[in-house]
Formats: C-alpha cells, sequence, structure tokens
C-alpha cells in the first residue's frame, strides 16, 4: 500500500478479533448516517462478517484502526450488482464471480479526512489485482452522504446515474462506479 497514514492507523486484513468492531462501524453508519438502520436483505453479510469475509479466499475485509479500535472498514465480495433492484442490464454487465464489488466503505465521522478510506480502497483494489478471475471492480454509494460523491469520481468512472430512478427508496440517491484495474 502506497498511501501514508497518520500516526496511530494501520489500515490490514480483518482478523477475528476485529469483527465486533467491524459490525459496530457498519452499524452506525447504517443507523445514524444512512438513517434507516439494518435492512437484512442489504445487510446479511454484517451479521456473519466471518462467513461472508473471512472464510471465502476471493472475498476481504480490510479495516482501518486506531490505538488498536477499528474505525473504518471496506470490504470486497465476488458477486455483482443484484436485479432487483439495480436495473438488469447492470447485473448483466458485472457478474457474480467475475465482478469484485466494493462494499462497507465507512469511516467513523471522527475519523475522516485522514487518507483512510482511499488507504482501505487502494488496498482492496490490491487484493482484485492479485486474486484470479476478477475481470473488474464495482460499487455503488448514496451520493447523500456527505463526501461519497466527491470522493468516488476521484477514484472511479460513474457507469450509471441511478439517483432519478428511486431504486433504493427514498432519500437514498445511489450512483453506480467502476474502479478500473
Amino acid at each position: 500500500m502506497s498511501h501514508t497514514l497518520p500516526d496511530g492507523y494501520v489500515v490490514r486484513p480483518a482478523a477475528p478479533s476485529d469483527v465486533d468492531g467491524a459490525r459496530n462501524v457498519m452499524l452506525d453508519t447504517f443507523y445514524k448516517e444512512f438513517g434507516y438502520g439494518y435492512v437484512p436483505r442489504w445487510h446479511r453479510d454484517v451479521v456473519d462478517i466471518q462467513g461472508a469475509y473471512l472464510d471465502d479466499p476471493r472475498h476481504l475485509l480490510l479495516v482501518a484502526a486506531h490505538d488498536g479500535e477499528v474505525v473504518a472498514t471496506t470490504g470486497v465480495r465476488s458477486q455483482g450488482p443484484a436485479h432487483p433492484p439495480h436495473p438488469r442490464w447492470l447485473a448483466e454487465r458485472y457478474p457474480s464471480g467475475t465482478t469484485a464489488q466494493l462494499v462497507r466503505v465507512y469511516v467513523r465521522p471522527d475519523h475522516r479526512r485522514r487518507g483512510l478510506a482511499r488507504a482501505l480502497v487502494e488496498a482492496a483494489r490490491d487484493f482484485v489485482m492479485d486474486a484470479p478471475g476478477y475481470e473488474c471492480i464495482y460499487l455503488h454509494t448514496n451520493v447523500h452522504v456527505e463526501g461519497a460523491e466527491s470522493f468516488w469520481r476521484s477514484m472511479a468512472k460513474e457507469v450509471f446515474d441511478a439517483r432519478t430512478t428511486g431504486e433504493h427508496g427514498p432519500g437514498v440517491a445511489t450512483v453506480h462506479f467502476e474502479i478500473p484495474f
């Protein structure tokens, strides 16, 4: 990883001892940032972090820790976007198996603007490039979250702006991106 982090921070693959801290970051994001809380059909991986990320060699959960506390997460899963809620053409463009989807790129608010998300995404990209069978990196984000749109536009190219479709319901402004290898 080429990104320099401030003192006290480290980015690394999650260990079993990080599961509770990572889950707390994710759930706090759903409730405090997104305002809709835990949604079982979208967030199954959060209940079983061990099975979803740590036990699958093609998946990865990265954490950023500050003085031993998990303060940020980023996941990689070998599945494309689901139809529905996403358009069929998007699901076909990014098929499961060959698509590495970035998920759960979350940083606690009091740890933002320190380069953690960028370092996590770079580490995820390195993992995907070294893993066999991946052809692309896909993600979608809610651009209503402060800083999300400008961050992703600095690292990825827009594939589809779904803000007008309402694919995730009211209050969610989804934009789909691809990160070049």
